[in-house]
């Protein structure tokens, strides 16, 4: 019988107003930032680490379409993206529950971490199939700081439905602890929020 897997919510309906906006398609290593994460879920559902799964992108948002069409991700337009984070998690949480039968689990994924890995990944698809709790990474250059993505299941949704603003799950785990184990994982995967933040990235790299 074969293992469950999570489908992917990618949250790429931010208007990176911090990055002097586009943030999303500004290139690194010679691709769209977009692109990196997009192939990396591809990677993951070709690999039967995730099962599929949704895009959130802001309205009329073409330039973003192809390359998470391309990983086989559905889009969702998300028209109140500017009330922040929380309402493109809910929209992508509500379509994985119309599916027949609904996701078990869902991994959100932020759209502007480039160095998203499959390693990752199946280190947190193992840990949620071995625990059946929400999972978090604790990156082993980035320790003192909330790892992402985040393997949300299905038993935390419908607290999932009281979050607001751009705060994120942290709330939601602060409330609930005994809901949420946390894995060590190799690297670093930090966020590009400014073009100052690419430019060490590239860097880096």
């Amino acid at each position: 019988m074969p293992q469950p897997a999570p489908y992917a919510v990618v949250l790429a309906a931010g208007a990176g107003s911090r990055f002097g906006g586009d943030k999303l398609l500004a290139p690194f290593q010679g691709r769209p930032l977009i692109a990196h994460v997009a192939t990396t879920v591809a990677q993951a559902i070709h690999a039967g680490e995730l099962a599929g799964g949704v895009a959130i992108i802001p309205p009329r948002a073409t330039t973003l379409t192809w390359a998470l069409e391309a990983a086989g991700l559905r889009l969702i337009e998300n028209r109140d993206a500017t009330s922040g984070l929380a309402t493109s998690l809910r929209l992508g949480l509500a379509e994985l529950e119309a599916l027949a039968p609904p996701a078990e689990s869902a991994l959100v994924v932020l759209a502007d971490q480039p160095l998203l890995s499959v390693e990752t990944i199946s280190l947190l698809v193992a840990a949620w199939r071995r625990t059946r709790l929400s999972v978090r990474p604790r990156y082993a250059r980035q320790q003192d700081i909330p790892g992402h993505p985040v393997l949300l299941d299905r038993s935390m949704w419908p607290r999932a439905e009281g979050l607001a603003g751009d705060t994120g799950l942290g709330p939601l785990f602060r409330r609930h602890p005994e809901a949420i184990a946390t894995i060590d994982v190799p690297g670093v995967n930090p966020d590009v929020d400014t073009p100052a933040d690419l430019q060490s990235l590239e860097e880096r790299r």
